[in-house]
Formats: structure tokens, sequence, C-alpha cells
């Protein structure tokens, strides 16, 4: 196995960049959502998890973002971008089968996310520091869909990693150790239940709502004490940090019991 592509999403929710390298640390790949944009109104963070109000957020390049007003009027809201969350921040996560039901345009129910619950304090995280996908659970999901393939992208991962074809792998990786290159330990927390976000346009991307059904149809996984979520990719935390590479090997352990 090997890391296929990186990718850091310097403002919560808005487009992505790939790097050939980074530092990692527990706060994740270094400039991976260090802002995010708050809603003025509400207090709550803006997240595309939130389709009718926020999928804006993904025509705008998270590399070099607007001004608040810029961006106020693009949202149709008046926001600003924020560097530190305010303390217990929280974002709207529609629910995804409704989206999906009902359309992108449609106010349907939504749950409350505290963010960053298993991250460093300070941090943007919807959960975890690192979130990765395996390039199996990629073919398997586009395999399974009318399309034929699917886009990556579309599930904002920090690490692309190339596995042997064998469907969803990542999914028995859970409590255990993944080591990356020379340095980089991590520890594999739990599988990634997916929201809306990968169903919509992103960028040059076009709106694909076989992104989540195919998941959601293929690949239910029990995360925590909840009902067995759509999922795919998992989240992970930082034991060790170090550099990582593009090209890096990675190698699956089980993880070194704490003394």
């Amino acid at each position: 196995m090997r890391v296929e592509t990186l990718h850091r999403y310097p403002v919560k929710s808005m487009l992505g960049e790939e790097i050939a390298e980074s530092r990692v640390s527990e706060r994740g790949l270094d400039g991976d959502r260090a802002r995010a944009v708050l809603d003025v109104a509400t207090g709550k963070i803006a997240s595309a998890k939130n389709p009718r109000l926020w999928r804006g957020l993904l025509t705008v390049e998270g590399s070099r973002p607007p001004g608040d007003a810029e961006l106020s009027e693009l949202l149709g809201r008046e926001v600003r971008l924020i560097d530190v969350p305010p303390e217990g921040a929280e974002l709207e996560r529609s629910v995804p089968e409704r989206v999906l039901a009902e359309g992108i345009e449609a106010e349907v129910p939504h749950t409350m996310t505290t963010i960053g619950t298993g991250s460093p304090e300070g941090t943007f995280f919807d959960f975890a520091p690192i979130h990765l996908i395996t390039t199996s659970t990629v073919e398997r999901i586009g395999a399974l869909g009318p399309r034929g393939h699917v886009e990556a992208l579309r599930y904002r991962p920090n690490l692309v990693i190339v596995t042997e074809p064998g469907g969803f792998v990542e999914n028995d990786w859970v409590g255990r150790e993944l080591h990356v290159g020379d340095e980089v330990v991590l520890h594999v927390i739990v599988a990634s239940p997916r929201c809306a976000v990968p169903t919509l346009a992103h960028g040059a991307l076009e709106r694909d709502t076989d992104a989540l059904r195919t998941v959601a149809r293929h690949n239910r996984v029990p995360v925590f004490d909840l009902e067995p979520q759509a999922c795919a990719g998992v989240y992970a935390r930082v034991l060790r940090p170090g550099v990582v590479k593009k090209g890096d090997p990675v190698r699956v352990a089980w993880r070194t019991p704490v003394r």
C-alpha cells in the first residue's frame, strides 16, 4: 500500500488543494481546516453538510478565499472568516436521506454536530484530524453506481491510499494503527459516516447523488453506538507526528497497548 494523493482544505467546506507532502501533527496536515466561515446571525459554523444554505462554499477556492463582504454576497447571508472556533462551536448536518429524497433546495430536518470532538481543542474538523479513503473503496463505489466511476475528491479525504481491489477494505482498520512513511503513525478511530456533501457539485465536478446513494445501499457499518451508517473511508488521530509524502508506503498494524 502507498499514499496516492495528499489533500488539505484551508477553509472548512471550501475547495481543497492537492499537495506533494506535508508535516503532520496532532492537529492534522499543516494548514488543513485552518479557517472556517461563521454565520453571524446564528453563531454556527457554515458547512456544506447543510447544502440548502452552504453548498456555495464548494465553489470557492479555499487557498484564496474572498473577503467577508464578497463571501456574504455569494452566500446570501452575513458571514465572516474565522481562525479560532467559538466555544462549543456547532454546525448543522442535514439528514442525508432526506436531501436525497427531497433535493438540495428543500428545507429538511438536520442534526447539530459539535465540531472537533475527536480532535485537539481549537480545531475545525468535523470529528478527527485525519480522514482517509482507499482506492479500493472508491473503485467499488464507482463500479456499483450507474456512472461506473466516482471521484475520490467528493469524499474530501486528506489521504487517498492505494490498496489491492477488495471493496471497502478500511472498514477492517478501525482500532488499528497505520504506519505512513518513515515517521507518521495514525490510530484509526471509526468509519466515516457520509453526509450529503459527496453528492454536491465540487468546482468543476457536477452533482452526483449516487456518490451517497450507492454507499447507503452497499456499505452500512456500525458507528459508535449508532445504528449502521452509510460510510466510506475512516477517521484517524495522529499517534506520532512527522512528514508524509506522496508515494510513501503504508502499513497496517495492530495498535500497541498503552502501558
